[in-house]
């Protein structure tokens, strides 16, 4: 396979951010590839874990996969597994995030033939809160086949359902997430929540599923203690046309950690993720 990796775009909100671009062997699969683009989720990036594994492997099976990251996720394009830059993160919203991804999936069809992509054949993966933010996306984009969620919230506001919480959000203009791995305070301005409210129909996951006419799979793990198993049912009773896959014990990584070896064998939940994703991508 060819690995492109670290491709700068300038995002619609000014910031660069990077993508990395894996292709088969085009002695593997007749070109052009099927394109999967992958959307990381909140205190996400790229190169997180065992992202660059899953993408060799789609790779090896005859997919072009592009992965990146969202240009306000707290990396630079110089700095990109680590949270450097904490006011561009504070500073993120939804609006930023669809606006990164669709100049992602521009770039994709323009260039396709330079890199033998079927721009005719584009589906996207989301992890975690990058599963909202690609219903979203192929809900309203002719140019998306498939959409895939992997581990998926079910709405943009799953984190604000605290009414003294969004009072004192408000009042401060700031509150804080801490990282697990990193112990840092990551800011999220209020300016995040009035995107929200702003655009809030158009931010609706639900009304998104209920008319989207195109198919949808959701995996979720039993075992994750970060998005509950609910998220999942509620985007499957929500779709119009959604297939649903429980993979038994995975967590919300389906196995993976940061950093993750290059040469570790990739977890048998990651191998049954992928697999579930690919026989969807060739039978739906």
């Amino acid at each position: 396979m060819k690995i492109i990796n670290n491709k700068v775009l300038n995002g619609t909100s000014g910031l660069d951010f990077s993508f990395d671009l894996y292709l088969p062997n085009i002695t593997f699969f007749e070109p052009p590839h099927p394109l999967l683009i992958f959307a990381h989720g909140f205190k996400g990036f790229k190169d997180w874990g065992h992202w660059n594994r899953i993408g060799e492997n789609f790779a090896a099976n005859g997919f072009a996969f592009l992965k990146f990251n969202f240009s306000h996720n707290g990396t630079s394009p110089e700095n990109l597994t680590e949270f450097c830059d904490l006011e561009a993160f504070g500073n993120n919203n939804f609006s930023k995030e669809l606006g990164d991804l669709n100049s992602i999936i521009n770039w994709a069809c323009e260039n396709a033939a330079d890199y033998q992509l079927d721009k005719d054949n584009i589906s996207l993966i989301g992890h975690s809160r990058g599963g909202p933010i690609v219903i979203l996306q192929g809900a309203n984009d002719a140019r998306i086949s498939k959409i895939v969620c992997w581990a998926a919230v079910h709405e943009l506001d799953y984190a604000w359902q605290d009414a003294l919480q969004l009072e004192q959000w408000k009042n401060d203009g700031v509150i804080y997430s801490k990282n697990a791995r990193t112990g840092q305070e990551m800011p999220l301005y209020y300016q995040l929540y009035e995107d929200f409210t702003a655009n809030r129909e158009r931010f609706s996951v639900q009304k998104a599923v209920s008319k989207l006419n195109k198919t949808i799979l959701i995996v979720h793990g039993t075992n994750d203690p970060a998005v509950s198993l609910a998220s999942a049912d509620y985007l499957h009773q929500h779709a119009s046309n959604s297939i649903l896959k429980i993979i038994d014990g995975a967590d919300h990584v389906f196995g993976g950690k940061h950093p993750f070896p290059g040469t570790e064998e990739l977890p048998a939940h990651t191998v049954a993720l992928i697999e579930e994703t690919i026989n969807f991508l060739i039978d739906s």
